[in-house]
């Protein structure tokens, strides 16, 4: 008899626990007995929990290995899914932050050529409105008013600024003074600004980079957000590459303008003179260069140069093909004394004798900025006298020169010194031939350029003479002062009694500090008893020779 015995739990391996009814046997069964299951009760003979065990183990690890693969298969599906998708998104990110900081850029550019002023012109224009007033008050300024002396030069700056002269780039060159700057900002606010932009040059080409920058309203990537990652940004290189940039972006606005407007861009850079005259500098003039030449032989945009210095005009002639050179002269005699008379008139209710404006021009002459100052004095002869007295005192300073008691430290000063003093009487004298010749008509003798240096003996001491306003060099090549002030103090230095011999003393001092330079002492001591030395010059060579002294024979 088989007695059944009910368990309530029983627990096999590899498998949860459930209720099952387990057989037991009483007495061993046969060889033949097959152990029972009961399907679906879980009901299992005891033989079947030993033999029937392990193949229930087999099937549980089949099945159990095979849930784990499918689980696997399915994280690895859905962790490539996550990360897809998570590249994808940060790359859509990504490429539309970069489109929409691009064309952010290019906004922000064409905005600066809109109708209006950026803080650099402001500050210039601002002379022109009270000091009290607001910058809103600009548009009511009046230039005119203002700009009181006519020049002939404006219309040719007013075609250039409104876009009407084309297809060349320019050089506006002139002394300081002589109202460059002023007259390219009466033909922006002409035009309101619109499609012009102005800079300031600068010796160093990271100090340009930043103000170039900020005249565009180009921030050089800056202000990009990939420079927050570890990435180098494009700012990690030299300043020559960031203002290609920023040219390559101005060239984008410059096409789109001229298929809407039809007219160029205008790119002011005023004191162009202040880059250096070094290879740095020479490398930012030729970028500078080589882009107006492109932009004005497709109407892009038009580049003008303002300048003091010569330097300028020479460099850009080197490869020049499409530039254009506009100087700025001091103003006629006719056409001064008649705004000094007017603007007293107006401004003063005085009407001023003919003598007495004839002794203003003939001590400060037309120079703009020195007739501004004389015409808003109380007494104009005491002004003229202290502008001269100042270029005097300036050209004193920077090149008197020392007469014999030099020493022998100061010898490369003194060959500037000594040279500006050479020209400065040769321009005196050459004065002084004209009056008595009855050629003088008020404008200042010059001499060309080879003259001067061959004057000074050294070919580079004009361009540093120049630099510091003593001298002048036209676009023709011919040298005079640099105002009639600067003759004015030269013909009183050079009148001095004594000058000529001074000068002199000086120039010969300078030749004999360089002869005992170019001289050797050579000292020889006795290095023997009784020695000699036998000197033989050969072909500028002196040769020594060290011999002994033969002894003198006895006399008979």
């Amino acid at each position: 008899m088989v007695a059944r015995t009910v368990s309530r739990f029983a627990r096999l391996p590899g498998h949860r626990a459930s209720r099952a009814i387990v057989l037991r046997k009483a007495d061993k069964p046969s060889s033949s007995q097959n152990p029972v299951f009961l399907a679906g009760t879980g009901v299992a003979s005891e033989e079947s929990s030993s033999s029937g065990n392990g193949r229930f183990r087999e099937d549980g690890e089949e099945e159990g290995g095979r849930s784990g693969w499918r689980s696997g298969l399915h994280k690895l599906v859905e962790g490539s899914a996550t990360a897809i998708g998570s590249i994808m998104v940060l790359g859509l990110a990504g490429y539309s932050y970069h489109a929409y900081y691009k064309s952010h850029v290019l906004r922000k550019m064409e905005n600066a050529f809109a109708v209006g002023y950026s803080s650099v012109e402001l500050a210039a224009l601002s002379r022109h409105i009270g000091p009290t007033s607001s910058h809103s008050n600009l548009a009511m300024a009046d230039l005119e008013k203002n700009d009181w002396v006519p020049r002939s030069e404006q219309a040719i700056i007013d075609s250039i600024v409104d876009g009407t002269l084309r297809g060349q780039y320019h050089l506006i060159t002139g002394e300081k003074g002589t109202g460059k700057t002023s007259m390219l900002l009466k033909a922006m606010r002409r035009i309101h600004g619109e499609g012009t932009a102005m800079l300031e040059a600068h010796g160093d080409p990271e100090i340009f980079r930043v103000r170039l920058g900020k005249a565009l309203d180009f921030e050089f990537h800056e202000d990009y957000i990939g420079s927050l990652f570890s990435f180098k940004g494009p700012r990690d290189t030299t300043a020559l590459l960031d203002i290609e940039r920023a040219f390559n972006k101005m060239e984008k606005i410059a096409l789109k303008r001229k298929e809407q407007v039809g007219k160029p861009l205008i790119l002011i850079i005023t004191g162009a003179h202040l880059v250096r005259d070094d290879a740095d500098g020479q490398d930012l003039l030729e970028l500078i260069q080589q882009r107006a030449e492109l932009w004005a032989a497709s109407n892009l945009v038009t580049t003008v140069f303002v300048s003091d210095d010569y330097w300028i005009l020479e460099r850009l002639m080197w490869q020049a093909t499409r530039l254009r050179v506009t100087t700025v002269h001091d103003v006629p005699r006719d056409t001064a004394l008649e705004a000094l008379k007017t603007f007293r008139s107006e401004n003063y209710n005085e009407d001023v004798p003919a003598s007495i404006l004839e002794q203003v021009y003939d001590k400060i002459g037309g120079r703009l900025s020195f007739l501004s100052r004389v015409a808003k004095s109380d007494d104009m002869i005491k002004a003229c006298d202290a502008i001269c007295e100042r270029e005097k005192r300036w050209l004193l300073s920077h090149y008197w020169i020392l007469g014999a008691d030099l020493d022998p430290g100061g010898e490369t000063q003194q060959d500037l010194s000594s040279a500006a003093m050479l020209l400065a009487k040769t321009l005196v004298d050459k004065e002084k031939a004209m009056r008595k010749a009855g050629t003088y008509d008020g404008r200042l003798p010059q001499v060309p350029i080879h003259e001067a240096q061959q004057i000074m003996t050294n070919s580079a001491w004009i361009k540093e003479h120049e630099h510091n306003n003593i001298f002048t060099i036209n676009s023709d090549g011919m040298v005079q002062a640099d105002s009639v002030a600067m003759q004015h103090a030269m013909r009183e230095i050079c009148e001095r009694e004594g000058f000529d011999e001074h000068l002199q003393a000086t120039l010969d001092r300078l030749d004999e500090i360089e002869s005992l330079q170019r001289t050797r002492e050579i000292t020889l001591r006795d290095l023997q008893e009784n020695g000699v030395y036998e000197a033989k010059v050969n072909n500028g060579t002196i040769s020594f020779k060290i011999g002994s002294t033969q002894e003198e024979k006895p006399s008979k």
